[in-house]
Protein backbone atom coordinates (compact mmCIF):
# COMPACT_ATOMS: atom_id res chain seq x y z
CA UNK A 1 0.00 0.00 0.00
CA UNK A 2 1.25 3.28 -0.66
CA UNK A 3 2.70 5.74 1.35
CA UNK A 4 -0.25 9.01 1.98
CA UNK A 5 1.22 12.47 2.01
CA UNK A 6 0.95 14.99 4.26
CA UNK A 7 -2.24 16.14 2.36
CA UNK A 8 -4.27 12.48 2.38
CA UNK A 9 -6.14 11.51 4.92
CA UNK A 10 -6.25 8.17 5.78
CA UNK A 11 -9.32 6.70 6.44
CA UNK A 12 -10.32 4.33 9.05
CA UNK A 13 -10.43 1.01 6.54
CA UNK A 14 -6.94 2.08 5.54
CA UNK A 15 -5.59 2.29 9.30
CA UNK A 16 -7.18 -0.54 10.33
CA UNK A 17 -4.81 -3.70 11.13
CA UNK A 18 -7.25 -5.69 8.74
CA UNK A 19 -5.06 -4.77 5.54
CA UNK A 20 -2.24 -6.47 6.98
CA UNK A 21 -4.24 -9.44 8.53
CA UNK A 22 -5.53 -10.12 5.27
CA UNK A 23 -2.18 -9.97 3.42
CA UNK A 24 -0.58 -12.18 5.87
CA UNK A 25 -3.44 -14.65 4.84
CA UNK A 26 -2.98 -14.12 1.12
CA UNK A 27 1.11 -14.41 1.39
CA UNK A 28 0.46 -17.53 3.42
CA UNK A 29 -2.08 -18.98 0.54
CA UNK A 30 0.83 -17.99 -2.10
CA UNK A 31 3.43 -19.58 -0.95
CA UNK A 32 2.15 -22.75 -0.16
CA UNK A 33 3.52 -24.44 -3.48
CA UNK A 34 6.81 -24.20 -1.65
CA UNK A 35 5.66 -26.14 1.06
CA UNK A 36 3.94 -28.91 -1.42
CA UNK A 37 7.01 -29.39 -3.27
CA UNK A 38 8.65 -30.75 -0.16
CA UNK A 39 6.18 -32.99 -0.12
CA UNK A 40 6.52 -34.65 -4.34
CA UNK A 41 7.19 -38.09 -3.09
CA UNK A 42 4.46 -38.72 -0.97
CA UNK A 43 0.85 -38.86 -2.85
CA UNK A 44 -1.11 -35.96 -3.18
CA UNK A 45 -4.38 -37.88 -2.16
CA UNK A 46 -2.43 -38.68 1.05
CA UNK A 47 -1.62 -35.33 1.78
CA UNK A 48 -4.68 -34.15 1.74
CA UNK A 49 -6.05 -37.08 3.88
CA UNK A 50 -3.07 -35.84 6.56
CA UNK A 51 -4.13 -32.09 5.74
CA UNK A 52 -7.31 -33.18 7.17
CA UNK A 53 -6.61 -34.52 10.37
CA UNK A 54 -3.63 -32.50 11.63
CA UNK A 55 -6.01 -29.39 10.69
CA UNK A 56 -8.62 -31.21 12.73
CA UNK A 57 -5.96 -31.56 15.74
CA UNK A 58 -4.92 -28.07 15.52
CA UNK A 59 -8.53 -26.39 15.17
CA UNK A 60 -9.43 -28.51 18.21
CA UNK A 61 -6.61 -26.85 20.13
CA UNK A 62 -7.63 -23.66 19.17
CA UNK A 63 -11.38 -24.53 19.92
CA UNK A 64 -10.47 -25.75 23.20
CA UNK A 65 -8.02 -22.60 23.84
CA UNK A 66 -11.22 -20.30 23.40
CA UNK A 67 -13.65 -22.36 24.82
CA UNK A 68 -16.20 -22.55 21.82
CA UNK A 69 -18.00 -26.05 22.00
CA UNK A 70 -21.75 -24.69 22.25
CA UNK A 71 -21.85 -24.99 18.53
CA UNK A 72 -21.55 -28.62 18.44
CA UNK A 73 -24.39 -29.31 20.44
CA UNK A 74 -26.12 -26.85 18.29
CA UNK A 75 -25.66 -29.02 14.93
CA UNK A 76 -27.68 -32.23 16.32
CA UNK A 77 -30.62 -29.96 16.31
CA UNK A 78 -29.72 -28.58 12.79
CA UNK A 79 -29.27 -31.52 10.03
CA UNK A 80 -29.46 -29.25 7.23
CA UNK A 81 -26.34 -27.58 8.13
CA UNK A 82 -24.32 -31.45 7.76
CA UNK A 83 -25.98 -31.51 4.47
CA UNK A 84 -24.36 -28.03 3.54
CA UNK A 85 -21.03 -28.76 4.91
CA UNK A 86 -20.73 -32.32 3.58
CA UNK A 87 -20.77 -31.13 0.63
CA UNK A 88 -18.43 -28.03 1.14
CA UNK A 89 -16.25 -30.47 2.74
CA UNK A 90 -16.29 -32.57 -0.58
CA UNK A 91 -15.62 -29.32 -3.13
CA UNK A 92 -13.03 -28.63 -0.65
CA UNK A 93 -10.75 -32.13 -0.59
CA UNK A 94 -11.16 -31.75 -4.82
CA UNK A 95 -9.74 -28.31 -4.48
CA UNK A 96 -7.15 -29.46 -2.71
CA UNK A 97 -6.64 -32.77 -4.31
CA UNK A 98 -5.73 -30.39 -7.60
CA UNK A 99 -3.97 -27.92 -6.12
CA UNK A 100 -1.76 -30.54 -4.50
CA UNK A 101 -1.75 -32.65 -7.98
CA UNK A 102 -0.66 -29.15 -9.72
CA UNK A 103 2.24 -28.57 -7.88
CA UNK A 104 4.00 -31.65 -7.73
CA UNK A 105 3.44 -32.15 -11.39
CA UNK A 106 5.21 -28.47 -12.13
CA UNK A 107 1.58 -26.82 -13.03
CA UNK A 108 2.02 -24.21 -10.45
CA UNK A 109 0.68 -21.50 -13.25
CA UNK A 110 -2.08 -23.12 -14.18
CA UNK A 111 -3.22 -23.40 -10.50
CA UNK A 112 -2.16 -19.75 -9.98
CA UNK A 113 -4.53 -18.68 -13.29
CA UNK A 114 -7.39 -20.75 -11.34
CA UNK A 115 -7.32 -18.18 -8.68
CA UNK A 116 -6.50 -15.14 -11.17
CA UNK A 117 -9.99 -15.72 -12.74
CA UNK A 118 -12.00 -17.01 -9.42
CA UNK A 119 -13.45 -13.42 -8.61
CA UNK A 120 -14.55 -13.51 -12.33
CA UNK A 121 -16.14 -16.75 -11.47
CA UNK A 122 -17.97 -15.40 -7.86
CA UNK A 123 -19.49 -12.30 -9.98
CA UNK A 124 -21.23 -15.40 -12.20
CA UNK A 125 -22.17 -17.22 -9.34
CA UNK A 126 -23.12 -14.78 -7.51
CA UNK A 127 -25.93 -13.48 -10.90
CA UNK A 128 -27.03 -17.35 -10.87
CA UNK A 129 -27.82 -18.33 -7.28
CA UNK A 130 -27.65 -14.91 -5.72
CA UNK A 131 -29.90 -13.09 -7.77
CA UNK A 132 -27.08 -9.90 -7.80
CA UNK A 133 -27.17 -8.14 -10.74
CA UNK A 134 -23.78 -7.36 -11.53
CA UNK A 135 -22.51 -3.50 -13.17
CA UNK A 136 -21.95 -3.11 -16.71
CA UNK A 137 -17.77 -2.79 -15.97
CA UNK A 138 -18.06 -6.38 -14.14
CA UNK A 139 -19.88 -8.08 -16.96
CA UNK A 140 -16.78 -6.77 -19.38
CA UNK A 141 -14.24 -8.19 -17.24
CA UNK A 142 -15.89 -11.37 -16.62
CA UNK A 143 -16.01 -11.42 -21.07
CA UNK A 144 -12.42 -10.10 -21.30
CA UNK A 145 -11.64 -12.96 -18.41
CA UNK A 146 -13.52 -15.54 -20.48
CA UNK A 147 -11.56 -14.48 -23.96
CA UNK A 148 -8.62 -14.76 -22.18
CA UNK A 149 -9.72 -18.46 -20.86
CA UNK A 150 -10.73 -19.10 -24.66
CA UNK A 151 -7.30 -17.99 -26.14
CA UNK A 152 -5.49 -20.55 -23.77
CA UNK A 153 -7.67 -23.49 -24.81
CA UNK A 154 -6.85 -22.97 -28.43
CA UNK A 155 -3.20 -22.40 -27.65
CA UNK A 156 -3.07 -25.68 -25.73
CA UNK A 157 -5.74 -27.85 -28.42
CA UNK A 158 -7.29 -28.21 -24.44
CA UNK A 159 -9.50 -26.20 -21.52
CA UNK A 160 -7.13 -25.29 -19.01
CA UNK A 161 -8.68 -28.28 -16.40
CA UNK A 162 -6.71 -27.32 -13.50
CA UNK A 163 -7.54 -23.73 -13.59
CA UNK A 164 -11.42 -24.10 -13.79
CA UNK A 165 -11.19 -27.02 -11.42
CA UNK A 166 -9.79 -24.95 -8.68
CA UNK A 167 -11.86 -21.81 -9.77
CA UNK A 168 -15.29 -23.64 -10.06
CA UNK A 169 -14.81 -25.86 -6.98
CA UNK A 170 -13.50 -22.66 -4.51
CA UNK A 171 -16.51 -20.41 -6.18
CA UNK A 172 -19.12 -22.71 -5.08
CA UNK A 173 -17.81 -23.79 -1.50
CA UNK A 174 -17.78 -20.16 -1.05
CA UNK A 175 -20.92 -19.90 -2.39
CA UNK A 176 -22.01 -22.28 0.44
CA UNK A 177 -19.69 -20.79 3.39
CA UNK A 178 -21.25 -17.48 2.84
CA UNK A 179 -25.06 -19.09 2.81
CA UNK A 180 -24.23 -21.31 5.90
CA UNK A 181 -24.52 -20.28 9.35
CA UNK A 182 -21.29 -21.34 10.89
CA UNK A 183 -18.62 -19.16 11.28
CA UNK A 184 -14.87 -19.99 9.35
CA UNK A 185 -13.23 -21.30 12.67
CA UNK A 186 -16.49 -23.27 13.11
CA UNK A 187 -17.10 -24.17 10.04
CA UNK A 188 -13.38 -25.58 8.73
CA UNK A 189 -13.58 -27.51 11.98
CA UNK A 190 -16.86 -29.36 11.19
CA UNK A 191 -15.68 -29.79 7.43
CA UNK A 192 -12.28 -31.29 8.76
CA UNK A 193 -14.59 -33.30 11.27
CA UNK A 194 -16.88 -34.55 7.74
CA UNK A 195 -13.50 -35.81 5.78
CA UNK A 196 -11.64 -37.29 8.98
CA UNK A 197 -13.21 -41.08 8.83
CA UNK A 198 -12.55 -40.92 5.05
CA UNK A 199 -9.05 -39.78 5.79
CA UNK A 200 -8.72 -42.15 8.31
CA UNK A 201 -9.68 -44.97 6.47
CA UNK A 202 -7.04 -44.22 3.47
CA UNK A 203 -3.99 -43.63 5.59
CA UNK A 204 -5.27 -47.00 7.21
CA UNK A 205 -5.15 -48.44 4.10
CA UNK A 206 -2.14 -47.33 2.70
CA UNK A 207 -0.42 -48.10 5.64
CA UNK A 208 -2.08 -51.90 6.09
CA UNK A 209 -0.59 -52.48 2.51
CA UNK A 210 3.25 -51.06 3.68
CA UNK A 211 2.83 -47.99 1.35
CA UNK A 212 2.39 -44.56 2.92
CA UNK A 213 4.30 -41.74 4.14
CA UNK A 214 3.50 -43.18 7.86
CA UNK A 215 5.06 -46.30 6.38
CA UNK A 216 7.68 -45.54 4.26
CA UNK A 217 8.26 -41.82 5.18
CA UNK A 218 11.43 -40.54 7.22
CA UNK A 219 11.05 -37.74 9.69
CA UNK A 220 11.63 -35.02 7.41
CA UNK A 221 8.34 -35.75 5.82
CA UNK A 222 6.29 -36.39 8.67
CA UNK A 223 7.33 -33.12 10.31
CA UNK A 224 6.34 -31.25 6.65
CA UNK A 225 3.01 -33.43 7.31
CA UNK A 226 2.31 -32.46 10.42
CA UNK A 227 2.90 -29.00 9.38
CA UNK A 228 -0.29 -28.74 7.16
CA UNK A 229 -2.64 -28.27 9.76
CA UNK A 230 -1.21 -24.84 11.46
CA UNK A 231 -0.33 -24.08 7.63
CA UNK A 232 -4.28 -24.87 6.80
CA UNK A 233 -5.93 -23.00 9.59
CA UNK A 234 -3.65 -19.92 10.51
CA UNK A 235 -4.23 -18.42 6.82
CA UNK A 236 -8.16 -18.66 7.42
CA UNK A 237 -8.13 -17.50 10.54
CA UNK A 238 -6.05 -14.40 9.61
CA UNK A 239 -8.29 -14.05 6.90
CA UNK A 240 -11.34 -13.78 8.74
CA UNK A 241 -10.14 -11.34 10.92
CA UNK A 242 -9.16 -9.14 7.81
CA UNK A 243 -12.51 -9.72 6.00
CA UNK A 244 -14.50 -8.18 9.35
CA UNK A 245 -12.06 -5.05 9.19
CA UNK A 246 -11.62 -4.26 5.60
CA UNK A 247 -14.03 -3.27 2.69
CA UNK A 248 -14.65 -5.83 -0.08
CA UNK A 249 -12.97 -3.88 -2.57
CA UNK A 250 -9.66 -3.64 -1.02
CA UNK A 251 -10.17 -7.38 -0.17
CA UNK A 252 -10.87 -7.99 -3.80
CA UNK A 253 -7.40 -6.22 -4.62
CA UNK A 254 -5.95 -8.32 -1.72
CA UNK A 255 -6.68 -11.52 -3.02
CA UNK A 256 -4.58 -11.00 -5.99
CA UNK A 257 -1.64 -11.46 -3.91
CA UNK A 258 -1.49 -15.29 -3.72
CA UNK A 259 -1.89 -15.99 -7.47
CA UNK A 260 0.82 -13.63 -8.28
CA UNK A 261 3.60 -15.02 -5.86
CA UNK A 262 2.20 -18.74 -7.32
CA UNK A 263 3.05 -17.26 -11.05
CA UNK A 264 6.07 -15.90 -10.14
CA UNK A 265 7.15 -18.79 -8.32
CA UNK A 266 5.94 -20.87 -10.82
CA UNK A 267 8.07 -19.14 -13.58
CA UNK A 268 11.17 -18.04 -11.45
CA UNK A 269 11.85 -20.81 -9.04
CA UNK A 270 10.48 -23.64 -10.85
CA UNK A 271 11.14 -22.87 -14.20
CA UNK A 272 8.38 -23.56 -15.46
CA UNK A 273 7.32 -22.68 -19.14
CA UNK A 274 5.18 -19.29 -20.07
CA UNK A 275 6.06 -18.87 -23.63
CA UNK A 276 4.88 -16.06 -25.21
CA UNK A 277 0.63 -17.38 -26.35
CA UNK A 278 0.39 -18.37 -22.99
CA UNK A 279 1.46 -14.93 -21.77
CA UNK A 280 -0.90 -13.52 -24.23
CA UNK A 281 -3.71 -15.56 -22.29
CA UNK A 282 -3.26 -14.47 -19.23
CA UNK A 283 -2.24 -10.25 -20.06
CA UNK A 284 -5.56 -10.83 -21.61
CA UNK A 285 -7.44 -12.35 -18.27
CA UNK A 286 -5.12 -9.50 -16.46
CA UNK A 287 -6.93 -7.30 -18.34
CA UNK A 288 -10.11 -8.42 -17.18
CA UNK A 289 -9.08 -8.12 -13.81
CA UNK A 290 -7.81 -4.95 -13.95
CA UNK A 291 -11.34 -3.82 -15.29
CA UNK A 292 -13.05 -5.80 -12.48
CA UNK A 293 -10.46 -4.05 -9.78
CA UNK A 294 -11.37 -0.45 -11.24
CA UNK A 295 -15.02 -1.33 -11.20
CA UNK A 296 -15.03 -1.87 -7.75
CA UNK A 297 -13.20 0.61 -6.54
CA UNK A 298 -15.31 3.32 -8.29
CA UNK A 299 -18.08 1.99 -6.95
CA UNK A 300 -16.92 1.74 -3.33
CA UNK A 301 -18.96 3.76 -0.98
CA UNK A 302 -17.52 7.41 0.33
CA UNK A 303 -15.39 6.80 3.58
CA UNK A 304 -17.62 9.36 6.43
Amino acid sequence: MPIPSKSDKLTPADASPGVLYAALAYTFWGLLPVFFKQLSGVNPFEVVAHRVLWSLVFLMLVLWRLRRWTWLRELVRRPRVFLTFGVSSLLLSVNWSVFVWAVQNTHVLDASLGYFILPLVNVAIGFVFLKERPRVGQWLAVAVAAAGVVWLTLQAGRLPWIALVLAATFGVYGLLRKLASLGPLEGLTLEALLLSPLAVAMLAWWAWHGQGALVQGDAVTLGWLLLAGPLTAIPLLLFAAGARRIPMATLGILQYISPSLQMLMGVWLYGESLGTARAIGFCVIWAGLLLYTLDSWRARPSPR
